[in-house]
């Protein structure tokens, strides 16, 4: 390790004594203190190489002083520490002109790497910094403080400074345009517009369209000139979300715009400057895709410059409690009761798979704050919502046109086993029937083998669901699962 001075700030006289005798024994010289203000007069006076802090402390918070460190001392490295383990924390750091962001609790040996690598960067240059975000902003846009979405607030809050590329991964409902905003409001374009683009919610025929805009006179109906996303965007964010159904053609034009810098109208002739930062976002495995011909090598990689995943909620279910009080103080803000939810109801929460993640989670909140009759949501009014409305959640959190694009991905890979003249002959009734097996499956399912009700949910007769069962030889138990 890089011998130097450390100043050590934490009101926690427990945790100064295990990273003062830590960082001692790694070969630093360390001087610890309990409050800012003695912090600062160290930093004054001239004192240390590197400072290593928490940002609470009982006489300020010292993120307020960083601003000021960087006008005295500015090129000391500064690494913060916090237990207030939010994205808004960690952007703060990264703005005020921190070297480093450390959640609590952390890895002695990570704190000790981090104080090493700020020794030996004095020797080089310092990026400039800008202002800290306004202090005053009163809601999180992401909310949770797990290991997992730490490691999500690290990537975002050194993004802000940036123009980069994003491509955000993760399951539906983990919030990837939630996180798309967030790298849009704090970043250096803030006052540029913000536009979102689903590939999979436009006729794949109009995207083109839709993206670059089109003349007067470019194609049947297009009466007058229209401008594309590409041009509402300028001097902002292009979020172009389901990045994977993307069509072939959208896909070179895009990569072009990526390439040079600007785009043409369809129809048109003129070129014109993009001046927007692209943040791109899918669900799924852009290089499957590409393996199967389905997706463009060469803008994946332009637009894979810095990737985002996105944990899904059974990864993070320590985020469970946060988000569901939040969810609960949103619906009291819609005009629903206001309730509080029991300990045990949250355990419960946290046992569950929550296939469509965080929203998912969000509209059980907002039932049970709507149809719970007591003040407090306990761990049998949960139960209770789970068993009767586990398929209608589902339904309603599946995003129909989603489901409409891999189906047609699948239609596309049928044929592209094939010569492409000769599609495979009973087409239709391959693609019908593997729809049909798992869409039943998952009904029966989540009716616990319940016919009556799996055929209400489908929206057939017990006759039909009986006949599909013959045909697709689906096996049924009552009141067990089925996978």
């Amino acid at each position: 390790m890089t011998k130097g001075d450390v100043l050590l700030a934490d009101d926690d006289k427990a945790i100064r004594t295990v990273l003062s005798q830590a960082l001692t024994r790694a070969g630093c010289r360390v001087r610890s203190t309990g409050a800012a203000s003695t912090l600062w007069q160290w930093i004054e006076d001239g004192e240390g190489d590197v400072v290593l802090t928490d940002v609470m402390m009982p006489d300020g918070d010292a993120l307020d002083l960083l601003p000021a460190i960087k006008r005295k001392r500015p090129q000391m490295p500064v690494i913060v520490m916090s237990a207030q383990n939010t994205v808004m924390t960690a952007i703060r750091a990264a703005q005020s002109g921190a070297y480093e962001y450390l959640p609590k609790p952390f890895d002695l040996r990570e704190v000790i790497n981090h104080v090493d690598r700020a020794l030996e960067s004095l020797s080089g240059p310092r990026e400039p910094t800008e202002a800290p975000v306004d202090p005053a902003v009163d809601q999180l846009p992401l909310i949770g403080r797990s290991s997992a979405m730490q490691e999500v607030y690290r990537v975002m809050a050194r993004l802000t400074h940036t123009d980069l590329t994003v491509m955000i991964t993760g399951a539906s409902g983990t919030g990837k345009e939630l996180v798309a905003r967030a790298l849009h409001n704090f970043g250096k374009r803030k006052n540029g517009p913000f536009i979102a683009l689903n590939m999979a919610a436009i006729p794949r025929e109009l995207i083109e369209a839709e993206l670059f805009g089109h003349e007067k006179g470019a194609f049947t109906g297009a009466t007058e000139r229209a401008r594309g996303k590409f041009e509402i965007a300028q001097k902002g964010t292009l979020f172009l979300d389901e990045i994977g159904d993307m069509p072939p053609e959208a896909q070179t034009r895009l990569l072009r715009v990526l390439q040079e810098g600007e785009f043409v109208s369809v129809g048109g002739r003129q070129p014109i400057k993009a001046d927007v930062r692209i943040i791109a976002a899918t669900h799924q495995d852009l290089r499957r895709l590409i393996r199967e011909g389905l997706f463009r090598e060469d803008l994946f990689y332009r637009l894979n410059v810095v990737p985002l995943r996105l944990p899904p909620l059974n990864e993070r279910v320590e985020d469970i409690a946060d988000l569901s009080r939040v969810f609960l103080a949103r619906a009291q803000d819609e005009g629903l009761p206001a309730k509080t939810i029991t300990r045990d109801a949250v355990e419960l929460l946290k046992e569950q798979p929550w296939p469509g993640n965080v929203r998912e989670l969000e509209n059980l909140i907002k039932r049970l704050a709507a149809l719970c009759p007591e003040d407090a949501i306990d761990r049998r009014a949960v139960e209770a919502e789970l068993s009767a409305g586990a398929i209608e959640t589902a339904a309603r959190d599946v995003d129909s046109q989603t489901l409409s694009g891999s189906v047609e991905e699948h239609v596309k890979r049928l044929f592209m086993r094939h010569d492409p003249s000769l599609p495979p002959n009973g087409l239709y009734d391959r693609v019908l029937r593997e729809v049909e097996h798992p869409l039943i499956t998952l009904t029966l399912n989540a009716a616990r083998g319940n016919q009556v009700r799996a055929a209400e949910i489908l929206g057939i007769n017990r006759n039909t669901l009986r006949k599909k069962l013959r045909e697709l030889d689906i096996p049924v138990t009552r009141g067990k699962k089925l996978m």
